[in-house]
């Protein structure tokens, strides 16, 4: 039987271009003990992992004529050591090195001839630690369920897990003929098809909001969001297909004294934090930050607690619980404790009316069911109109135990969002043993300075730190003139260089 792409990864295929690569990743930050990094053994554990997933050792292979969308294929020239690369940072080995390379590699898209994933091995870091950096098509994790090969390669003890060889014999492809009468078979057996046929022939991917006509209510509000834009930003201009990235941590503990403070919740904080940073950053830059200033972010939410219920979509697939919301961040609010209380306030709102701009219209729309929080975020950015939104944000809590791959520990993993057409800024988080990891993607040309940005998400997390030993949080916003300043926060920007390392 055609293993043939759903109607939502092959738009994402065919809406793909130079400026806009369609895949997602991470960074891993590996410390292993002095000499006993061995890359061989990198390499040995993929291979022996690729049997968890069978789809990276696939290819996508277009139908003759786009009469049905493209299927996967076995690669019968599958070699990993093109997918699996080496590479090294020159001495120091600084964090903003490797937050360098990893915004050029996530610039590249991936070869469309050859399974649609890459991964890099990185040594030199400072510390003689080792990154491992992972660009994933949002077509190779599809389905609820489905494992990246970043996370099939770690384990919970120092010991890798054994699974029992599989040998992997390719299937020969299908010819173009079998192609043609595969695609015009499954148009007989499902008439409903053919509209997607057509719309992908056109690349059209703006049609598929007429799918979610069902959704009702769901529907008009995304209507509403249209007609009212966001507000006009500078995170809303594209300048070149070339990215940046930055990455910052801080204490996950610090996080809960604040949500504990505040009766918030983790994402409220977080939230906040970003919120805060966003204030920081546009008045450093000598923008215009008025009493009526707004920024409107996409938010995507897994729904704690919401297994898949067995419900299936059109095309079989599982049902995603996830919602998006639609948030305005207050970044005209100058007390960092009234923003957190006016971010939980609007994230109240929306849990309690259910009027998450996702929810059944964004299923309907996507069909998508990615593994992890980061991927789903990235499709629904980029099935949704950039008049809806100024910038992604996406939070996916991780485990709170330490995890190894080949023998060494995991001591960071800083999430990668792609960016969506017409946007420059993504933010990625994720909470892992003890700290929560910030993964920053920016257009390259728009906003150069995304490295201050990063630095202050770690100021505007202090700013709302509870004074010691009195739980209280003194809500003192730093004056505008100190934006940025070289001196704000030693303890902020030291936490770059030794976060990573505790």
């Amino acid at each position: 039987m055609t293993d043939r792409l759903s109607a939502t990864d092959a738009a994402f295929l065919y809406a793909e271009d130079a400026s806009t690569p369609m895949h997602v990743g991470g960074v891993v930050i590996l410390h292993p003990e002095p000499g006993t990094f061995d890359y061989r053994e990198i390499v040995d554990l993929i291979s022996a992992r690729l049997s968890l997933v069978p789809r990276y050792r696939q290819r996508v292979r277009f139908v003759p004529g786009r009469l049905g969308r493209p299927v996967w294929v076995d690669d019968e020239d599958f070699d990993l050591t093109y997918h699996v690369r080496r590479s090294a940072l020159p001495k120091p080995g600084t964090m903003s090195t490797l937050d360098e390379l990893v915004g050029r590699l996530i610039s590249r898209p991936l070869d469309r001839a050859r399974p649609l994933w890459e991964m890099y091995v990185i040594e030199g870091l400072e510390g003689g630690r080792i990154a491992i950096v992972n660009k994933t098509h949002h077509a190779m994790v599809d389905r609820i369920g489905a494992v990246d090969v970043a996370a099939a390669i770690l384990d919970l003890a120092r010991r890798p897990r054994r699974l029992p060889d599989e040998p992997w014999i390719p299937v020969p492809p299908p010819s173009d003929i079998d192609l043609v009468v595969d695609a015009v078979a499954d148009i007989a057996s499902r008439p409903s098809d053919l509209v997607d046929v057509l719309r992908l022939a056109a690349a059209d991917i703006g049609s598929t909001v007429s799918k979610v006509a069902r959704a009702g209510v769901d529907v008009v509000e995304m209507v509403r969001r249209t007609v009212n834009p966001a507000p006009r930003s500078v995170l809303n201009v594209t300048k070149s297909g070339q990215r940046r990235f930055a990455s910052f941590r801080v204490d996950l503990a610090d996080v809960k004294a604040i949500r504990a403070a505040h009766g918030a919740s983790v994402n409220d904080v977080l939230l906040a934090a970003i919120t805060g940073a966003l204030r920081t950053w546009l008045l450093a830059r000598g923008e215009a930050v008025t009493p009526t200033t707004t920024l409107r972010a996409l938010v995507p939410m897994s729904v704690k607690g919401s297994p898949v219920t067995g419900d299936e979509e059109p095309d079989g697939g599982p049902v995603n619980p996830v919602v998006s919301y639609v948030v305005d961040m207050p970044v005209a609010e100058p007390n960092p404790v009234m923003r957190l209380h006016q971010v939980s306030f609007a994230m109240g709102a929306h849990l309690e009316s259910g009027r998450q701009v996702g929810a059944d219209s964004l299923l309907e729309l996507g069909r998508f069911a990615p593994p992890t929080l980061h991927a789903l975020g990235a499709r629904v950015a980029g099935q949704l109109s950039g008049r809806m939104y100024n910038l992604l944000i996406t939070n996916a809590p991780g485990p709170q135990l330490p995890l190894f791959a080949a023998g060494s520990p995991v001591v960071a993993m800083y999430p990668v969002a792609p960016l969506a057409k017409g946007q420059a800024l993504a933010v990625a988080c994720t909470s892992y043993n003890g700290g929560v990891f910030f993964g920053l993607t920016a257009d390259r040309d728009a906003i150069p300075d995304i490295e201050e940005f990063a630095v202050h998400i770690g100021e505007a997390v202090e700013e709302l730190l509870p004074a010691p030993g009195t739980g209280v949080v003194t809500g003192r916003s730093r004056p505008a003139s100190a934006a940025g300043r070289p001196g704000t926060s030693a303890r902020v920007r030291s936490a770059r260089r030794l976060g990573e390392q505790k």
